[in-house]
């Protein structure tokens, strides 16, 4: 007999919010990361040379991520990010111009109206063209809330289509629809899908101004959400085993075991909460029920992101964040606010990087250099004292027209519940996509755990 009343395989936003759910309803729960540390693909390591705990990417919420934000206050870490008030983004364009957008605290989507309007970025035609978007965006938002009689967007229609097609200016399109489609989606505007990205607007500029506000971790990944969900459930009798790979062992059209580092459990539910590129690796036995899963799972293509860090002999930042439209980094975030006040690191992300990927560390850093140096008198001035790079190759999955379909939370063999933020949430490859897949994979197992769970613990805010 298994201690555990379910298993989580993956320890990553996914497999975390779908055991700390389960743990909150009183269940037992196994969670198996086979990388040394927690957190997947949004993790934390260390600096050689500085010591610093370093993102492996930068992560970026927003105020509509309700389902992340309520698993960060489950766990007790929703002091661990802090909130902007309303959508506020400085930006510096090619031609070292520097402006600021900022939404005002009225009804959505007219706070983002009158941002637009009072942007000096803009010309006067540029900022009557984002009239075009109100009525794209009233019917994204009809449709996160049900009503499909209308799409906002066409299937096989790109981002970038979506947008001209709607009126959209080429100057807005590079200083706002571009950067936030990156962002959101991980892929250039002319590669990605509209739909995706109409959705995500449909989030951000419903009936809460705030929706749209950015939120920033404000301490290293790992420990914004990672360790403090691992504390939660090994103080509710589970328990988090990392650094061996697991495998699931299907047998006539249930899971039979699952295995790691020669420990076997038998008889719980499974939730696989590993990558889409991991999870032909993962299964074991008799998996012709799979084969479709397994199939799309292979043929779904990646989409790269490129991380630059910076450290100077002093400060170059003097904003949170920075937009960097129209260059290769398309954005620089000042690190002090989670290393602290004595660090002078800044991070530089290039989304959608299929054209940087492939490029030396030396190339990285010039490039990185050389475009933060062109936009900041500040970074000119300074001298650079370290940098390294992090490339995620498999950062997300493409959501380019004709991809795989991609798959439910329920699949063909009996106990085996799928997360992840490539599972269909409509949603893109974010945090809050694999947020809503971890608590609907948990939902899904609920009626199947052992009888005679304990009572859901206590929320503790000092973990």
């Amino acid at each position: 007999m298994t201690p555990f009343d379910a298993i989580v395989v993956g320890g990553g936003f996914a497999g975390l919010s779908a055991a700390v759910r389960l743990t909150r309803a009183g269940a037992r729960v196994l969670v198996l990361e086979a990388r040394g540390r927690l957190g997947g693909r949004a993790t934390a390591f260390e600096d050689r040379e500085t010591g610093e705990l370093v993102d492996n990417g930068q992560h970026v919420l927003l105020g509509c991520y309700h389902e992340t934000l309520a698993f960060l206050e489950s766990i007790g870490a929703a002091d661990r990010v802090r909130f902007q008030p309303q959508l506020a983004v400085t930006i510096i364009d090619r031609d070292g111009r520097r402006t600021r957008l900022e939404c005002r605290n009225f009804p959505s989507p007219l706070h983002l109206l009158t941002g637009v309007f009072d942007w000096e970025a803009l010309s006067w035609s540029d900022r009557w063209s984002v009239l075009g978007m109100a009525g794209p965006i009233r019917t994204a938002r009809n449709q996160v809330r049900g009503d499909l009689r209308r799409l906002a967007a066409s299937p096989g229609e790109t981002v970038d289509g979506w947008l001209k097609r709607n009126g959209q200016s080429d100057r807005l399109r590079e200083l706002l629809w571009a950067p936030l489609a990156l962002a959101a989606l991980n892929q250039s505007p002319a590669k990605a899908a509209a739909p995706t990205f109409a959705r995500v607007l449909g989030e951000m500029f419903g009936s809460d101004p705030r929706a749209a506000a950015i939120v920033l971790p404000t301490r290293p990944l790992h420990e914004m959400y990672a360790e403090p969900a691992r504390t939660l459930i090994e103080k509710s009798g589970g328990s988090v085993r990392t650094g061996a790979a697991a495998r699931v062992d299907i047998q006539a059209g249930r899971v039979a075991a699952v295995t790691m580092d020669g420990e076997r459990w038998a008889g719980p539910p499974v939730i696989a909460a590993v990558p889409w590129f991991a999870l032909g690796d993962l299964f074991t036995g008799e998996c012709d029920a799979l084969a479709p899963l397994l199939a799309a799972a292979r043929a779904t293509d990646p989409s790269p992101i490129v991380t630059v860090n910076l450290w100077f002999d002093r400060p170059v930042l003097d904003v949170p964040f920075l937009g960097l439209p129209g260059r290769t980094m398309q954005w620089a975030f000042e690190k002090r606010a989670i290393v602290g006040e004595a660090t002078t690191h800044v991070s530089l992300v290039c989304s959608g990087a299929d054209s940087a990927v492939g490029m030396t560390n030396d190339q990285l850093i010039e490039l990185a250099t050389r475009e933060l140096s062109d936009a900041l008198e500040a970074a000119r001035e300074a001298r650079l004292t370290h940098a390294s790079v992090v490339r995620e190759p498999r950062a997300t999955f493409s959501l380019a027209p004709g991809q795989p379909p991609r798959p439910g939370t329920a699949t063909a063999v009996a106990g085996l519940f799928l997360a992840g933020d490539w599972v269909d949430t409509g949603l893109p490859a974010t945090i809050e996509g694999a947020v809503r897949s971890g608590h609907r994979a948990a939902d899904l197992a609920m009626p199947i755990l052992r009888t005679g769970l304990r009572p859901a613990p206590p929320h503790d805010s000092g973990h």
